[in-house]
C-alpha cells in the first residue's frame, strides 16, 4: 500500500513538469502541522504517583486535485508521527496512509455524485466532524449526492464496510465503525436565518464469541440519529442565537433499546472595540445537555447519547474529558454550562477565556450511595496569531478542578493537586481560510 502511494505522489508530481496548456486545472496544496504538548491530567485526571507527559507531534499531508470538464479528481496523503518514535536511520515506516481519495461528478449545475474516501464535516462539527485536532484526522468510505442552489443544499449518501475482499462471509470487526450508514442532511440559509436537518441511521456489527475467541455469532444493529444540527437566527446586529438537538433511537450493539438526546442553546454577542483596527470583544453564553443513564444500569433503555463521528474536542472543554477518543461513552451523560469570552486585538492576533460547569446528567451511585451530580469546572486559555498568511502560531493552557464525582467515575483515588495540559502549534496550511485548529468561536 506505501508503494502504490509513493507512485502516486510521484505520478501527480510527473504531470506538474509536463508543459500541457490543460496544466492550469491541477491544484497542489499541503500543510503541515506541528504541536508540542504538556499532559498533565489531559483526558483522563493524572494520579499522583503517575508522571507528566510531553512530546512534539506532526502532520504532513499533501492534498492534490484534477478539475477535467465535469470531472473533479482529489487525493491527500498524510504522514502522522511523534517527534523521535523512529530511528534516525530507517529504509520505511508504516506512517503514511491515504486520507482522501474521491471523483465527483458533475451532473448538472446544481447537482453532483461524489464518491471515494472523503471527509464529512457538517454543522458545528458535533455529530460528523473531520476532526481535525486530532492530527489523523477523519475520513470515510463513502457515496454521495449533493444538490445544491442558491439559499438550499441536500446531500444524500452512505457507506458499506468490510475488512477486506473475500471469498465467503461479511463479518466486520473494524472498532468504533460502522458497517453500514445513510445520511439525509438539508440547509437552508437565507439572510439572518439557517436551519439544518439531519438523519443518520448507523448500522455496527454485534459479534459473539466463544472462549477461545472465535466469532461464533454476527448481527447488524441498527440505531437512527434524528436532528436538527443548526438553528441559527441574528436578533440584531452582531447578536446571534443559536441551538441544536439531535435525538436518537433504535437499538445499541448489545440490543438495547435506545432513547437520547443532546440539545444546546447559546448566545453571542460581539462588541466593536476599534473598528479602524478590527478589534472585538464577543461573549457567548450558552449550555448543552447531553443525556445519559445511571450508574446502577436499572433501566430498561439505554438514555446515553453518542456523538459517533463528530469532532469532539470542540465541544465541552479543550482538555477532552468528554466524549472523545472513547471515553464517557455509555456514561451518565453531561451537563455542560458555559462562557466564552474572546478579544481580537486585530484580524490578525486574538486571545479567548473559555469557562465550563461540568456535571452528570443522570444520577451517579457508589454502590447504593447517590453521589453529587458535579463533575468539576474547566477553564481553557487560548491565543493565536497569524504570523502571515501561510504561517500561524496557536498556544493553550487549560485546566481541570475535578470533583470526587469525577474521581470515582474515572477510577483515580488520588488525584494530583494539579490536573493541566498546556500546548504550542506551529500550522502552515497555504491556500486555507483556516488559521487555527480545534478552537470554538
Amino acid at each position: 500500500m506505501k508503494h502504490k502511494i509513493i507512485y502516486l505522489i510521484g505520478g501527480i508530481l510527473f504531470f506538474f513538469a509536463l508543459p500541457s496548456p490543460a496544466f492550469s486545472q491541477f491544484d497542489l496544496n499541503g500543510q503541515l502541522v506541528q504541536r508540542a504538548e504538556f499532559r498533565h491530567g489531559f483526558g483522563t485526571l493524572l494520579r499522583d504517583t503517575l508522571a507528566p507527559s510531553a512530546f512534539i507531534s506532526q502532520r504532513l499531508r499533501l492534498q492534490a486535485g484534477y478539475k477535467y470538464k465535469k470531472l473533479q479528481f482529489y487525493a491527500s496523503i498524510q504522514d502522522i508521527r511523534t517527534f523521535g518514535n523512529t530511528p534516525q536511520v530507517k529504509l520505511s515506516d508504516g506512517l503514511l496512509s491515504l486520507h482522501e481519495g474521491w471523483s465527483e461528478i458533475a451532473l448538472d449545475s446544481f447537482c453532483s455524485v461524489k464518491i471515494g474516501r472523503q471527509e464529512l464535516n457538517y454543522d458545528n462539527v458535533r455529530f460528523l466532524g473531520n476532526l481535525d485536532w486530532s492530527l489523523q484526522a477523519r475520513s470515510h468510505d463513502f457515496l454521495l449526492a449533493k444538490f445544491e442552489k442558491k439559499s438550499q443544499k441536500l446531500h444524500i449518501g452512505g457507506g458499506y464496510n468490510q475488512n477486506g475482499e473475500a471469498l465467503n462471509g461479511n463479518v466486520f470487526t473494524i472498532a468504533n465503525q460502522y458497517k453500514t450508514a445513510q445520511m439525509v442532511w438539508y440547509n437552508y440559509k437565507k439572510n439572518k436565518f439557517e436551519v439544518s436537518l439531519l438523519f443518520w441511521n448507523n448500522g455496527r456489527q454485534a459479534l459473539t464469541y466463544n472462549p477461545q475467541g472465535g466469532i461464533t455469532a454476527h448481527s447488524t444493529k441498527f440505531s437512527q440519529t434524528i436532528a436538527i444540527p443548526t438553528l441559527k437566527y441574528v436578533l440584531w446586529k452582531n447578536n446571534v442565537i443559536s441551538a441544536f438537538a439531535y435525538y436518537q433511537t433504535g437499538k445499541d450493539i448489545a440490543n438495547k433499546k435506545i432513547g437520547a438526546y443532546d440539545i444546546n442553546l447559546q448566545t453571542s454577542q460581539t462588541l466593536p472595540v476599534n473598528e479602524a483596527k478590527n478589534s472585538s470583544f464577543k461573549i457567548t453564553l450558552g449550555a448543552e445537555l447531553i443525556s445519559g443513564t445511571n450508574t446502577n444500569n436499572t433501566e430498561a433503555v439505554n438514555h446515553s447519547f453518542s456523538p459517533m463521528y463528530g469532532t469532539n474536542h470542540a465541544h465541552n472543554g479543550y482538555m477532552d474529558y468528554f466524549f472523545v477518543g472513547g471515553r464517557f461513552e455509555n456514561s451518565v451523560g453531561l451537563n455542560d454550562i458555559f462562557l466564552r469570552l474572546r478579544y481580537d486585538f486585530n484580524k490578525k492576533l486574538f486571545f479567548s477565556t473559555n469557562i465550563h460547569h461540568f456535571s452528570a446528567n443522570a444520577k451517579v451511585f457508589k454502590n447504593s450511595e447517590e453521589l453529587k451530580k458535579v463533575l468539576g469546572t474547566e477553564i481553557d486559555l487560548s491565543t493565536g496569531w497569524i504570523v502571515m498568511e501561510e504561517v500561524s502560531l496557536q498556544a493553550g493552557y487549560s485546566q481541570m478542578f475535578g470533583s470526587s464525582t469525577l474521581q470515582y467515575l474515572q477510577n483515580v483515588n488520588s488525584p494530583a493537586s494539579l490536573q493541566s495540559w498546556a500546548y504550542i502549534m506551529l500550522i502552515i496550511r497555504p491556500k486555507s481560510d483556516k488559521k487555527f485548529i480545534g478552537l470554538t468561536y
